[in-house]
């Protein structure tokens, strides 16, 4: 059973924004009290935290993600959002979402790519 879905990948040139979504199905875990999480992996590199979100709305960046990228959620629809604003061509990778630190399957990913 798909549990986590992810949307709004694409190809955009250096400069260019886009917003991933992040549907989680309500039989997945207790959305509302779980903290989530973005994370993407680039051609030949390993999976890497982007940004996080407390079930509160706390929010967390790495340092490249800092300024350019913001992390939201909406606990009502079961769903988060990654706005990327001023991508690079360094930011192109493959962007998953999934509970942390508690992981469950992963999903397919949305894949981006920022090239001129």
């Amino acid at each position: 059973q798909v549990q986590i879905v992810e949307s709004g990948g694409g190809s955009v040139q250096p400069g260019g924004s886009l917003r991933l979504s992040c549907s989680v199905s309500r039989s997945a875990f207790q959305f509302n009290d779980a903290a989530m999480g973005w994370f993407r992996q680039a051609p030949g590199k390993q999976r890497e935290f982007v940004a996080g979100i407390t079930s509160g709305g706390r929010t967390n960046y790495e340092d490249y993600a800092k300024g350019r990228f913001i992390i939201s959620r909406n606990n009502n629809d079961y769903t988060v959002h990654l706005q990327m604003n001023n991508l690079k061509p360094e930011d192109t990778a493959v962007y998953y979402c999934n509970r942390v630190p508690a992981a469950i399957s992963w999903g397919q990913g949305a894949r981006v790519t920022v090239s001129s």
